[in-house]
């Protein structure tokens, strides 16, 4: 545990990067740097633009806050970059990264590792249409396996909705996928260093917990205490730590979850960067576990010396 703004070093806050979350990044960014220069870390702001490499060539800090979320920051390639540049940084290494952004393979995990997770289908054009109807019926999710803020992601109720969900997600340049749709209630879990935060139930009268809800809209609710009894929240944290464990994922990270209307507790993603803007979920979480956002922070950065 670290005690000493010193003890840190220098510290860059990486933010920013050329993903379709840039903007929410930037925030999280901005609210990460002013709670770490609030405590007298030495720390500097870094919008990276382009290359991270170009980035870090011109200063020299001690380890990073990574805070970009997305392709670029999220998904392994800037954990490996700084792997070789031999600077320490907050989050999960370069394999846990990389699997937990593709939230298709995280599905397969999960799937190979006993715990549930809705049924999918992958759909590579629009000849597998027909069969995903015949799997999954209707409504289903359209995902593009690698993005996250339910970029491109759409909610699909019959054959020629499901044709443009697909278009819609194709443009994201990666797998897509359709999911059964869960009716039941949302929920999310934060891990930090190896413990779960109280589990936040989530309510939106949009289609789905999407951009515009994540981000801007005042109608979202987010439930904290959740509403479950002890050994319900419990159960949804104890998964949330198992399905973390499942993909490697270490520091921090937020898993996203449902509990059907069965009652069944389904896995939807996991994120290894999560928000930090005045919105998230993280932050919420920490409040309630009794930690400012201050607090919070400082204990993401001391992951950097996992």
């Amino acid at each position: 545990m670290i005690t000493k703004p010193e003890e840190f070093g220098k510290v860059a806050v990486l933010m920013g990067g050329s993903a379709a979350e840039r903007p929410v990044s930037l925030r999280s960014g901005a609210a990460v740097f002013a709670a770490l220069q609030s405590q007298g870390v030495d720390v500097i702001a870094v919008d990276v633009t382009g290359s991270a490499i170009d980035a870090l060539s011109n200063i020299q800090v001690d380890r990073v806050f990574n805070i970009i979320h997305g392709r670029g920051g999220e998904d392994g390639v800037l954990q490996s970059v700084l792997q070789v540049l031999g600077i320490p940084y907050t989050g999960s290494g370069v394999l846990a990264s990389a699997l937990s952004m593709d939230k298709l393979r995280t599905k397969l995990c999960w799937q190979g590792y006993g715990l549930v997770t809705p049924k999918w289908y992958l759909l590579k054009n629009e000849s597998d249409i027909d069969p995903c109807i015949e799997k999954l019926g209707f409504p289903v999710i359209v995902k593009p396996a690698l993005e996250g803020s339910s970029m491109g992601m759409s909610k699909a109720n019959n054959r020629d909705e499901l044709v443009q969900a697909l278009k819609l997600a194709a443009q994201f340049r990666c797998d897509v996928y359709a999911e059964a749709w869960v009716t039941g209630k949302e929920y999310t879990v934060a891990v930090l260093n190896g413990e779960a935060l109280p589990a936040i139930r989530l309510e939106t009268p949009n289609a789905f917990y999407d951009y515009e809800a994540k981000y801007n809209a005042t109608t979202t609710q987010y439930h904290c205490p959740c509403g479950l009894n002890e050994e319900q929240e419990l159960h949804l944290k104890k998964l949330a730590l198992t399905a973390s464990g499942a993909v490697g994922v270490t520091g921090w990270a937020r898993v996203d979850m449902f509990i059907d209307s069965l009652g069944v507790t389904q896995l939807i993603e996991i994120n290894t960067v999560p928000g930090m803007t005045d919105h998230s979920l993280v932050p919420m979480a920490a409040k309630q576990a009794g930690l400012t956002f201050e607090q919070l922070v400082w204990r993401i950065l001391e992951t950097s010396f996992g």
